[in-house]
């Protein structure tokens, strides 16, 4: 029970690369955003999708659906199953 603490902190620790791979290049040597008041942003309209930004969101739910799909069905194989519930053999 010690080492739970540790072992969390390790853990937060650990890096993501899919998400290092999303920045967009350039952004890392880009200026900080101006400063604006809040009614400024909310007298604004909101920002919109393009289509394109539009079909890459649709198609990386459709991958996304695709490979929650394959995940669905038995943990346990028939043969597996079939050995389980008959049990471990006593011994005396």
């Amino acid at each position: 029970m010690r080492f739970l603490p540790a072992t969390l902190l390790l853990c937060a620790c650990a890096q993501f690369p899919e998400l290092d791979s999303t920045q967009t290049p350039g952004v890392a040597d880009a200026p900080y955003p101006r400063l604006v008041p809040i009614e400024t942003l909310l007298v604004s309209d909101p920002p919109r999708a393009t289509p394109e930004m539009r079909a890459g969101v649709l198609a990386r739910a459709e991958a996304l659906r695709a490979r929650a799909a394959l995940l669905v069905g038995p943990v346990v194989d028939a043969q597996t199953q079939s050995r389980m519930e008959s049990g471990v053999p006593e011994t005396e």
